[in-house]
């Protein structure tokens, strides 16, 4: 089971709101050379954090992907690499950590590998303080286990305060 975050709080490059982008991108994973999108989670949206004047918020999901039938499992590096090419045809510009963004894909897990280097550190070294990953990881693969932690996203989200993650419409 290959777990992708998808995110985005500015407009695409073509100006599509960030939903819209978020949309396209999970498109563009199950395009993605050997992988296969097999569930997408609704998305959320969330304030920054922290919070700023004029940021906007932001819109997250998560893809449960698969390679396709015949295909190799990908390694961590070779699926980094894809999610960073469909960052930048989506205008990704990588300023500072954490700046608002036209379209983020983060690597969550892959098929709970575990490993602290090299890039990607896996599993996503914050996922588990995140509610903005934990509520739709938990729509798309409810029986799933933290790698490190053991604990399922419904555990893991017990243990956080409330973030302020909401359905959108």
């Amino acid at each position: 089971m290959i777990l992708i975050g998808i995110g985005a709080n500015l407009p695409g490059p073509d100006g599509a709101p960030a939903l819209e982008t978020c949309r396209s991108a999970a498109v563009a994973l199950d395009h993605a050379p050997g992988l296969r999108l097999r569930a997408l989670s609704p998305w959320f949206g969330t304030a920054p954090v922290p919070r700023e004047a004029g940021v906007p918020e932001y819109v997250n999901g998560v893809a449960l992907l698969t390679p396709r039938p015949g295909a190799e499992p990908p390694s961590a590096e070779a699926l980094l690499a894809q999610l960073q090419r469909i960052e930048a045809a989506f205008g990704r510009v990588r300023s500072v950590p954490n700046a608002p963004r036209t379209l983020d894909l983060d690597l969550l897990d892959l098929d709970g590998l575990r490993r602290a280097s090299p890039d990607p550190v896996l599993p996503h070294p914050r996922m588990h303080l995140r509610g903005f990953v934990l509520e739709p990881l938990r729509a798309v693969a409810p029986g799933w286990r933290h790698p490190g932690l053991g604990r399922t996203a419904d555990e893991l989200l017990a243990m956080l305060p409330d973030q302020g993650v909401r359905p959108l419409a």
